[in-house]
């Protein structure tokens, strides 16, 4: 079978310890049985670990930070495309992701494909719209309030029963068993991130992700589940192992037909011990364990370029149970040049 030739930029290449999507993506799209991909880097940081991985990016681009607005980053997208000729790009961060919603016309009419979630889904399934959206779909979500001071915690707290959890609107979450560890907490958050800060309902079990894809119209895609087997000091997933439960399948499922969301998207859910099923956290974009799906028997980037490019693409009917994914470190050794040209000329 002829591969279809296209070129595509995507970004999240810090993979660290708090690991990018990009290089777990770049990995799935160079294994595509029926694209041939020449893939562009888009980095923030000059020592974002992908762009010096041999024979993974053609050429890497600095972006200008999300917080810089949408017609610089619009303009130095321009620039790439008209040295690259870019088909397809792929935004991995929860950051970008609002620039690049509403770029998404702009993006079409210089013949540059995305396949993104809505405006409106994007920002219904936010941490702290999170009880509004389960009550609008009916699913089972924690209790949480939204803190912009600390004269509401003795308030709001009275509503809780320790632990709970103190959340960041966009990273960073906390287990507090007290009120001098929430003001603590609060004080750490919003000084970072800004409010409101989140009080969550703290839910006792066992915590299982889900990465899928929907197109829009209501359909599952794709659907791996993976139960965490070691979790880093950040909270993230360093082993997974693929899980078949029926009952996660059926909340996935029912899921995207309700809310028919567009795209990638990653299930951060809780199941406790009376077998209830809690989503914890809605992340709209593909998680940096996307390579499993891929070693499970379902290319979730390459379905996702494909939607992007208008294409009817068929629904995975099954993944392989049993699979186990693990990180792990790996020294990069390139020259001081690829640095410097990155630094000077952000691109290399």
């Amino acid at each position: 079978m002829n591969k279809r030739k296209l070129k595509i930029a995507l970004s999240g290449l810090n993979a660290t310890d708090n690991p990018g999507p990009g290089v777990a993506v770049a990995r799935a799209l160079k294994e595509s049985e029926k694209l041939d991909c020449e893939l562009i880097g888009f980095v923030y940081e000059n020592l974002e670990p992908g762009i010096y991985m041999e024979n993974m990016f053609s050429k890497c681009y600095q972006l200008p930070y999300p917080s810089s607005g949408q017609e610089v980053i619009f303009e130095r997208i321009l620039y790439i495309h008209n040295k690259e000729k870019l088909d397809v790009i792929i935004p991995n961060f929860d950051s970008e992701l609002n620039a690049f919603i509403n770029l998404q016309n702009e993006l079409e009419k210089v013949g540059i494909k995305t396949f993104l979630p809505t405006l409106e889904q994007f920002e219904a399934r936010q941490k702290t719209n999170l009880i509004e959206f389960g009550k609008k779909y009916n699913l089972d979500v924690p209790k949480s309030d939204n803190i912009y001071s600390i004269a509401e915690l003795h308030r709001i707290l009275n509503n809780y029963s320790y632990p709970v959890v103190v959340k960041g609107k966009f990273y960073e979450a906390y287990i507090a068993n007290g009120y001098e560890q929430v003001v603590m907490y609060f004080n750490k958050i919003s000084e970072k991130w800004g409010l409101p800060v989140i009080i969550q309902e703290f839910i006792k079990g066992t915590e299982v992700n889900v990465i899928a894809l929907g197109d829009g119209n209501g359909n599952t895609i794709c659907y791996v589940p993976m139960r965490k087997l070691y979790i880093t000091d950040k909270g993230k997933a360093w082993a997974g192992v693929t899980i078949d439960d029926d009952n996660l399948n059926e909340l996935t499922y029912n899921f995207f037909k309700k809310t028919k969301w567009r795209s990638a998207l990653e299930l951060e859910i809780m199941k406790t011990s009376e077998n209830k099923y809690y989503i914890m956290e809605i992340n709209p974009r593909i998680p940096a364990w996307v390579y499993l799906s891929v070693g499970a028997g379902q290319n979730l980037p390459e379905s996702l370029v494909m939607l992007a490019l208008g294409e009817n693409v068929k629904p995975y009917e099954t993944y392989k149970k049993g699979i186990v994914f693990i990180r792990y470190s790996w020294d990069l050794i390139t020259d001081l040049e690829k640095f410097k040209k990155l630094t000077l000329y952000g691109e290399t």
